[in-house]
C-alpha cells in the first residue's frame, strides 16, 4: 500500500480506510466471517465530496459560466470515463480486493469497479485527512489542465444535438466502426450519422470519448 500512497501523494494515518476503499463487495461477501466490509459506503461519500469540490472549483474559477454549462462541465469531470483514467494513472486495478469469481471475470479492468474505487479512495482521504487533503487529491488528478480541457470538450454530443434540432425530424446515431490496441490501451473508432448519412468520425480511449470526437467533427462539417 505504500506504493499506492506515494502515487496518491498522501500518507494515511489510518491505513484501514484505504484497505476498505479497495474492497469490492464480491470480496466482502466471500469474507464476511473475517469482518470484511465493502467500499460501497465510502463510494457514496466520495461521490458527494468529489462533486462538491469540483462544483466549488468551477463556481469560483468561472464567474461568468452559466448554470447549465457549469452542470455539464462538472458532469464531464466526474463521469465514469474521467474516473477510469484516474484509476489507470494510479494502477488502481492491481490493488483491488475482489472475490474469486469477479477477479477471474476481469473485474480489475471493469470500468464501473475502477470508477467506484476512485470515489471510495477520495472518501478515505477525506475521512483520514479532512476536506483539504481530499481537495488536494482531486485537484491533482481531476482538476488538471488537460482534464479541465477535456471536461469542456466532452459536451460536443449535446452541442451537436442542439444544432441538428433546429430542424424537426432530425435523427442522430453513433456507430462503433473499429477497435485497436491492447486491452489496457484500446483505441475506439466511432462514426456519427445524421438521418442515416455519415457526418463525422472520431477516435478515443473509450467509446464515449470517440463519440465526442465524432460529434466534434460533425459540428465542424455542418457549420462549414
Amino acid at each position: 500500500m505504500k506504493k499506492l500512497e506515494e502515487k496518491l501523494g498522501y500518507s494515511f494515518g489510518n491505513p484501514a480506510l484505504l484497505e476498505n476503499a479497495l474492497t469490492h463487495s464480491s470480496y466482502a461477501n466471500e469474507n464476511r466471517a473475517k469482518g470484511e466490509t465493502s467500499n460501497e459506503r465510502l463510494e457514496f461519500l466520495g461521490d458527494s465530496v468529489l462533486g462538491m469540490v469540483v462544483a466549488d472549483y468551477l463556481f469560483r474559477s468561472h464567474p461568468d459560466m452559466p448554470e447549465g454549462e457549469l452542470t455539464r462541465t462538472r458532469a464531464a469531470l466526474v463521469c465514469e470515463d474521467s474516473l477510469v483514467e484516474v484509476a489507470a494513472q494510479l494502477e488502481l486495478g492491481s490493488y483491488l480486493k475482489l472475490g474469486r469469481g469477479e477477479d477471474a471475470g476481469g473485474g480489475r479492468r471493469r470500468p464501473s469497479i475502477q470508477a467506484d474505487a476512485v470515489e471510495a479512495v477520495i472518501a478515505a482521504v477525506y475521512l483520514d485527512g479532512g476536506i483539504g487533503s481530499a481537495r488536494k487529491l482531486i485537484t491533482r488528478f481531476i482538476l488538471t489542465d488537460n482534464r479541465r480541457e477535456q471536461g469542456g470538450t466532452r459536451d460536443y454530443k449535446t452541442a451537436l444535438q442542439e444544432l441538428v434540432q433546429r430542424e424537426s425530424g432530425q435523427v442522430l446515431s453513433y456507430r462503433l466502426t473499429g477497435e485497436s490496441g491492447p486491452d489496457h490501451a484500446k483505441v475506439f473508432a466511432v462514426e456519427v450519422e445524421l438521418n442515416g448519412a455519415p457526418v463525422g468520425a472520431g477516435e478515443g480511449r473509450s467509446k464515449k470519448e470517440a463519440e465526442q470526437m465524432a460529434a466534434k467533427a460533425a459540428i465542424q462539417k455542418l457549420n462549414r
